[in-house]
């Protein structure tokens, strides 16, 4: 009888499990904060809306931009030599896909803060989106402390110039005091600074954009003085061989280049702070996407053509080209250029992350604390101070620039499940097809469930390509897997029908998503097999919080939470949206 009894609890919970893990947000396309305050029973205060276009474009260019520009460009220029220019435009090309998708779901769903979550979340399944939630806040967490490290080493070695400061305890300088092996690293400035940036942060959105604003600008004028300095010491002679590593080595950099265009979901958490986000969301993300690849580019042919490729290297490339050259005061600018790059990824950084916070508290996912937004600042101040305090932990206790080859996993799981939500919610429900004479009882699999299989399989298919890529596997399989790939295109294209949505539109859907998917699990398949494990043991850990708390404290009733729709499926209409008159 007892064991019978645990066994009925068992599945109980386990029914339970799945009903709630399958719940989807019918997230409205748009009600401004206005109608938020009304759903909120006037009692709460909202974020402030006052970022314009050109607040979010810089806002994607200081997240993408840091001092990566001054040194992968001259780091990888070493292996791929001129054709690094290709390279970048070939991570530049690979990211459009991801970038019109983040711009068509920001327009969709332009009202809430979530970005990749919220698009998850109104697309697939409530776990889903916390899935996505853990493997990117792992990502900003470590990233955060990792750069603001480096930002740390940058500022002490420039003052360092100064006699005065020339020698300093270890636990101040670059690096920090090693104890424990290495295993713990002391460093008393990089927490200073994140709390520095964190007081700023909680001041407002306002304030916070016009410090990134301002930084941004500053290395983008830095950015490009190197280039026209640079350009008048080019010897095109130095452009020859143009590829002396052959295809596979400008492959190869593009997929390590990937990762210096990042500002896509930094754009879409801004949504509930864009004055008119529907327009401008997709222009930020866009433009900022566009610009930073012409940055690179044209650093990318400046400093090629400055130096042959072979004197490329070290820790500061481009800084060493110039000297080079005799041109030792450009060094100065670069050191504060890379340091104006640090500090705005890292604030926008912790911005983003102190939104997807505000995000799951007001659904129940995490402790309704973290949704409280500060009466006269109006910013989520007690989520702002908990990123801000575990990133100053990590960054003043251990040297997390180790865990570099671990990142970057939540980052293409958010571009593939993105992709993904823009087939699907663009698929047109089986009883508004306008070809009635194909729509049939059927058995089995639902068209919905036949595009989800198609999707994962051509994941799974792009995972195997860049194995045989990293493995050097015989080209034939490599070709087998990419038509395996091309057929699965098929049933998508000629067994579903798609509805174009009222706002900004991706071209070419269901075939641009879906190879950008099998493009990102490529790259997927290309980091280090401590991601890997790192990608699996987050998923058990995040599963299991979910199964403990999430699933038992997500609002289901907007009787409980205004803040929070109702579950259900997200309906496939065209959402109509409109600032001037909120629904």
């Amino acid at each position: 009888m007892a064991a019978s009894q645990r066994g009925a609890a068992g599945a109980s919970w386990w029914c339970h499990f799945w009903a709630s893990a399958l719940r989807v947000r019918n997230a409205p396309s748009l009600y401004g904060n206005d109608a938020l305050e009304k759903r909120a029973g006037g009692n709460g205060p909202t974020l402030r809306r006052q970022l314009g276009f050109v607040d979010l474009i810089l806002l994607g260019i200081g997240a993408s931009i840091g001092a990566g520009i001054f040194v992968i460009t001259g780091t990888v220029a070493r292996d791929a030599g001129p054709a690094v220019v290709m390279s970048f435009a070939l991570a530049a090309a690979a990211c459009v896909p991801n970038a019109l998708s983040y711009a068509e779901l920001s327009s969709r769903f332009p009202a809430l803060v979530g970005g990749a979550y919220l698009y998850t979340y109104s697309t697939f399944n409530e776990l889903t989106a916390f899935l996505v939630f853990c493997h990117l806040m792992l990502d900003y967490h470590i990233g955060a402390a990792s750069i603001s490290r480096s930002l740390a080493s940058y500022l002490v070695t420039m003052l360092q110039v100064f006699p005065v400061v020339e020698t300093l305890p270890a636990w101040v300088g670059p690096g920090g005091l090693e104890l424990c092996g290495g295993v713990v690293s002391i460093n008393v400035v990089a927490p200073l600074l994140l709390v520095g940036l964190t007081i700023i942060l909680c001041q407002g959105i306002k304030e916070s954009s016009v410090v990134n604003d301002v930084m941004t600008v500053t290395k983008i004028v830095i950015v490009l003085m190197v280039i026209a300095v640079g350009s008048f010491e080019v010897e095109t002679s130095n452009w020859t061989p143009f590829a002396p590593n052959g295809l596979t080595a400008v492959i190869t950099g593009a997929t390590v280049v990937f990762f210096a265009y990042v500002g896509f979901d930094a754009v879409a958490n801004s949504a509930e702070e864009s004055k008119n986000p529907q327009r401008d969301l997709p222009i930020g993300i866009l433009v900022s996407l566009f610009f930073c690849a012409g940055l690179y580019v044209a650093v990318c042919l400046v400093v090629t053509g400055m130096v042959p490729y072979v004197n490329l290297g070290g820790d500061a490339p481009l800084a060493n080209a110039f000297r080079e050259k005799g041109l030792n005061f450009v060094s100065v600018f670069i050191s504060i250029g890379a340091v104006c790059g640090l500090t705005t990824t890292v604030l926008v950084g912790l911005y983003v992350q102190s939104r997807l916070y505000l995000g799951l508290g007001r659904d129940g996912l995490l402790p309704a604390f973290f949704a409280k937004i500060h009466d006269q600042y109006r910013t989520p101040v007690t989520a702002q101070i908990w990123v801000g305090a575990v990133a100053a932990c990590l960054a003043g206790l251990f040297n997390v620039s180790h865990l570099s080859h671990i990142l970057s996993v939540g980052c293409l799981a958010s571009y593939s499940v993105v992709c993904a939500c823009v087939v699907m919610l663009r698929i047109n429900a089986e009883d508004h097809w306008h070809d009635r004479e194909d729509h049939l009882p059927q058995k089995g699999l639902t068209r919905w469930q036949e595009a989800i299989l198609c999707i994962l399989c051509m994941a799974l298919l792009g995972f195997l390509v860049g194995l045989c890529y990293r493995t050097g596997a015989p080209v034939p399989y490599g070709i087998a897997l990419l038509v395996m790939m091309g057929l699965l295109t098929i049933p998508l294209i000629t067994r579903q029908e798609y509805r174009r949505p009222s706002g900004f539109a991706c071209p070419w859907v269901p075939l641009l998503p879906v190879l950008s998917i099998g493009f990102n699990m490529f790259l997927f398949a290309q980091l280090h097999w401590e991601a890997w494990v790192r990608f699996g043991i987050v998923t058990v850990l995040a599963i299991l919080m979910y199964g403990f708390y999430g699933q038992h404290n997500a609002t289901t009733d907007t009787s409980i939470n205004e803040h929070s729709p109702l579950y259900y499926r997200a309906p496939i209409v065209d959402l109509h949206t409109s600032f001037e008159n909120p629904a």
